[in-house]
């Protein structure tokens, strides 16, 4: 076998590999057109994320709205389940450490997702997401309850 046809060999198989990783198999990483195809499979492993916004501040505490700021590990199944732990600060309310969390997540195939989860009991949050880089990124909003106004930025840091 020449080097050519080894180095191209290699590559492909490393290709390969980089797919299945990211998305799921080579078979279904693509669509008929050759653009990359999301599943939930594609948000699989730990990511780490940045939030801020804002929020509205609980009534015993004066009611208003408040700065959020905050840093999550959330862990996603490739499934539709993923679990979390998150610090929070809000401007009134002060920090909540270390709180964990869990909840389900749908993607769509053009790489957009829905995740809701429900941090307190009757409160239920829902974001909506767009998913970057072969799932590397995820870059969501909080889309419910209208109230909460935060955004995210997250990133794979792990292999799963």
């Amino acid at each position: 076998m020449s080097k050519k046809s080894l180095a191209t060999g290699a590559f492909g198989g490393l290709l390969i590999g980089v797919l299945w990783t990211l998305g799921g198999s080579p078979v279904d990483a693509h669509d008929d057109e050759g653009g990359f195809r999301c599943t939930e499979r594609t948000l699989r492993g730990t990511y780490g994320g940045q939030i801020q916004g804002t929020r509205p501040v609980p009534p015993p505490l004066g009611g208003g709205f408040e700065t959020v700021i905050g840093v999550v590990i959330r862990t996603y199944d490739g499934a539709g389940n993923f679990t979390q732990v998150d610090n929070v600060k809000g401007s009134v309310t002060g920090i909540t450490p270390d709180r964990p969390g869990f909840g389900t997540y749908t993607v769509s195939s053009d790489c957009t997702a829905i995740f809701e989860a429900e941090p307190a009991p009757g409160i239920v949050l829902q974001e909506r997401a767009v998913i970057l880089s072969l799932g590397r990124e995820i870059r969501s909003i909080t889309a419910s309850p209208a109230s909460v106004m935060v955004t995210s930025v997250g990133h794979r840091i792990d292999r799963p």
